[in-house]
């Protein structure tokens, strides 16, 4: 209506440390997994699976809104005062809808409370994994070293935010 004006609320996720044991998250993760697998070179993909994500040095996050998961997102410790966050992933039907970016606050957050100095991830480069860097830049992440066991390839970038 003229003269009116709207605001659009954003939605309101319900974000939960995740056992990995439902089948939902289960099977967002090896959604995942199988994407990474399939739009990275060989020899360029660093998510983890389900065993990689069952260590003690990682958190995982799932995202709900009401009953229905609608990502997940996970914080490993690298180092003292050091984590990285792996396994980023919005299910179908949910992007753009703030999921990944209130997953990624959650992970900052839960970073700056164990008092970390600093966060990296990585990550692919090419169109399909524009959302995700322009996501990270957004929050505060630059590019940087490379770091960890990772190696370096023109299919990988290294981001880090100093907390």
């Amino acid at each position: 209506m003229v003269g009116e004006s709207f605001r659009t609320m954003a939605p309101v996720f319900s974000i939960r440390e995740d056992d990995l044991t439902g089948e939902a998250i289960r099977a967002l993760l090896a959604l995942h997994l199988s994407d990474m697998l399939e739009t990275s070179p060989p020899g360029t993909s660093y998510a983890l699976d389900l065993s990689g994500l069952q260590t003690p040095d990682v958190t995982v996050w799932s995202a709900w809104q009401g009953e229905e998961l609608v990502g997940c997102g996970a914080l490993k410790e690298i180092g003292p005062g050091w984590g990285e966050v792996k396994s980023m992933r919005t299910a179908p039907g949910h992007l753009r809808k703030g999921v990944a970016a209130a997953l990624l606050d959650h992970i900052v957050a839960t970073a700056r409370s164990r008092r970390y100095t600093r966060l990296s991830l990585e990550t692919g480069t090419g169109p399909d994994f524009i959302a995700a860097e322009t996501l990270y830049r957004k929050r505060g992440f630059v590019p940087g070293p490379i770091f960890g066991a990772y190696r370096p390839s023109p299919h990988n970038q290294f981001l880090h935010l100093d907390l």
